[in-house]
């Protein structure tokens, strides 16, 4: 096999041209500009700075509002992860925009943890019992980075009504008076999937090596492009407990 990938290496040598005329998206893969996501135009991209949990600063917002004008940028819309996506950004454009704005790129088509999502909790809201907020950055700045057999997100609420949609998020935690509960395999896609409870009443240190433990036994035994939902159901929620817990 391995002889015969070198034999392949070395016919592709001094045809890359050919083979962009030939497979020609793989030159706008190839161009896509940093942080980018290509339209359905085939022309203009979409951005999404990264906001942890849903939070921005005044000066992001006068960022935000001082590229669109800029840029003359179409569309600014809330996604429902609770960040801001700038659509309609000419390619030439979108280097300048990230630069102007000073903020980081939010993952979107990439396979790792791309958001925590989270309620206010009691940081503001009357019927938080948890610190979502404080938990949902905890998480988002301790898995940045990490590769992942699929897309992952978190969702973090600060009390029972769940108002970030823990229950249909990959890793959920849910606050309760007696302490926080963990629930993974949601999934709200087409075919959409309540996460199962997997454990209750641990302390916030006791979410974040609990989420350590499920996101390094998913990475290690997932399949490519296989959501957390998926993997549950594969190998049975009984075997996924006794693995991290």
């Amino acid at each position: 096999m391995a002889q015969k990938a070198l034999r392949f290496e070395s016919c592709l040598q001094g045809r890359e041209s050919e083979i962009v005329n030939h497979f020609p998206w793989r030159k706008k893969m190839a161009d896509t500009p940093r942080g980018a996501i290509l339209q359905r135009d085939k022309e203009t991209y979409a951005i999404v700075p990264r906001s942890p949990a849903g939070l921005l600063t005044a000066e992001n917002l006068e960022a935000f509002a001082s590229v669109v004008r800029k840029y003359e940028i179409p569309v600014v819309k809330i996604t429902s992860g609770q960040r801001v996506a700038l659509v309609g950004i000419k390619g030439e454009d979108v280097e300048k925009v990230w630069n102007d704005l000073g903020m980081d790129a939010g993952k979107a088509t990439e396979l790792c943890v791309h958001y925590a999502q989270a309620c206010p909790g009691t940081a503001v809201c009357r019927f938080g019992v948890q610190d979502s907020l404080g938990l949902g950055l905890e998480l988002e700045k301790f898995f940045e980075g990490v590769d992942l057999p699929a897309k992952l997100k978190f969702g973090v609420s600060g009390c029972p009504f769940c108002c970030a949609e823990s229950y249909v998020r990959d890793l959920g935690i849910i606050g309760k008076k007696s302490g926080w509960t963990v629930a993974v395999g949601g999934h709200s896609g087409g075919r959409p999937r309540i996460a199962d409870e997997i454990a209750e009443d641990l302390t916030t240190e006791q979410v974040l090596d609990l989420c350590k433990k499920s996101l390094d036994h998913y990475r290690s035994n997932a399949k490519k492009k296989e959501r957390m939902s998926a993997f549950v159901d594969r190998i049975g929620l009984e075997s996924f407990k006794q693995s991290v817990l």
